[in-house]
């Protein structure tokens, strides 16, 4: 970490990030908390977490704009445009005013999505090849850290002083990310120029994904995962109300909750990858996330604190596993289109299960839907783990041979 962060660059894109992520991670916690404070409905809450991620799913051109223009100019743009954007919800006083949080989240995720392939592409620009799996690992860890304050501070926000102090606060850190981007010196190679048709330029990625072996096993281990995760988005709240009986701000704990479990994985995430390759710390963290989401269903507070904390822990697990893995695996200048590719072949499936997981919690036990949650986790891992790919293809110089192999994907 200490030879990372003695790099500049690097120091200002972390921070950046963190400063972001910072207003994110409240503002998430809060919007849903704000939905169940005004309408008593968790899946109305729940529904906030759909919104966000079917604006997500809208991006999938928009790594094309990543791999066609400078992404730290990009990165700031959109940084400026998310700080405006975030405002409306200061317009909302009341449940009549659903549609504008609803609009608002749409938009949030699809920035958020934008802005994430944008920074995973200029990541390969300010870290040596060598080094992303530790760079991902001290940027996971700083991210998923932040879970331990954002989540009350995101409901104390709510509960204390309103949601409008916690919007201005979010696009403050917005403002903040894009002056500490502007302040980094990074050259950029120019970008890439293309002589294939349009719709060929839009889907290199998902057929870079989907034609390598490696990233294509990842992808339908995500999917199902992320369905699990999708439930989780709706079912957390009927945790806390239905099984441990407390009011909805309680979500904060439970979340802080999660965020030490992260911090405390997160920091030999890196040096776990090394050792036994990075599909297998996938499914480490897969396996993790289903034994927490099965500690959720009793009901006992010991046991959620425990279950949300391995829920935490697979987080970084997953996270740097699938990012560094996508990362060597894919040529810079098709790396926007690729990664946009991959959070909305994931996204997709995720934001139907939010809106199935949001109808079935109100006619099905949320008992069920967790037992459900750790089936999928667990058969995730099982066909992950499985995989001889996974377990073979581990260093840079076979992920290269497995990208030069890859016919017909050129940018």
């Amino acid at each position: 970490m200490r030879r990372l962060l003695a790099r500049r660059e690097l120091r200002c894109f972390i921070a950046g990030q963190v400063l972001s992520t910072l207003g994110d991670s409240a503002m998430w916690i809060a919007v849903g908390i704000w939905i169940k404070m005004l309408t008593g409905s968790s899946s109305a809450a729940g529904l906030s977490f759909f919104a966000f991620i079917v604006g997500n799913a809208c991006s999938p051109a928009a790594g094309l704009l990543v791999d066609r223009v400078r992404r730290r100019p990009l990165l700031i743009r959109l940084n400026l445009l998310a700080a405006v954007a975030i405002l409306p919800l200061l317009l909302v006083h009341g449940r009549h005013g659903l549609w504008i949080i609803y609009t608002v989240m749409v938009g949030y995720g699809f920035l958020n999505g934008l802005i994430a392939s944008a920074q995973t592409a200029l990541m390969q620009t300010v870290v040596p090849a060598g080094e992303l799996g530790e760079a991902n690992g001290l940027l996971q860890t700083l991210l998923q850290g932040l879970r331990l304050v954002t989540p009350l501070l995101g409901a104390g926000a709510v509960a204390v002083v309103g949601i409008g102090t916690l919007v201005v606060a979010d696009a403050a850190t917005f403002l903040a990310a894009a002056l500490l981007l502007v302040l980094m010196r990074t050259e950029e190679p120019a970008p890439v120029r293309s002589a294939e048709r349009m719709t060929r330029q839009v889907t290199a990625g998902v057929r870079h994904v989907l034609s390598v072996p490696a990233l294509r096993q990842l992808v339908l281990a995500a999917v199902l995962a992320v369905t699990a995760f999708g439930f989780a988005e709706s079912v957390c709240f009927a945790v806390v109300d239905q099984g441990l009986h407390r009011p909805p701000a309680f979500l904060g704990v439970l979340t802080s909750a999660q965020g030490a479990g992260a911090v405390v994985a997160g920091i030999g995430a890196a040096a776990l990858m090394r050792r036994i390759g990075e599909g297998p710390l996938v499914a480490l963290g897969l396996v993790a996330a289903g034994a927490g989401f099965l500690l959720l269903a009793p009901g006992i507070l010991a046991a959620a604190l425990l279950g949300t904390a391995l829920v935490g822990a697979s987080l970084p697990w997953i996270l740097i596993g699938l990012v560094t893995s996508l990362q060597r695996r894919t040529p810079p200048e098709l790396m926007g289109r690729a990664d946009a590719a991959f959070n909305v072949l994931v996204t997709v499936p995720q934001a139907a299960s939010i809106a199935v997981g949001a109808a079935l919690l109100a006619v099905v036990d949320f008992r069920l839907l967790l037992c459900a949650m750790t089936a999928l986790m667990l058969l995730a891992a099982a066909f992950l783990g499985t995989r001889r790919d996974q377990r073979t293809d581990r260093t840079p110089e076979a992920a290269e041979a497995a990208v030069q192999t890859v016919a017909g994907v050129e940018p």
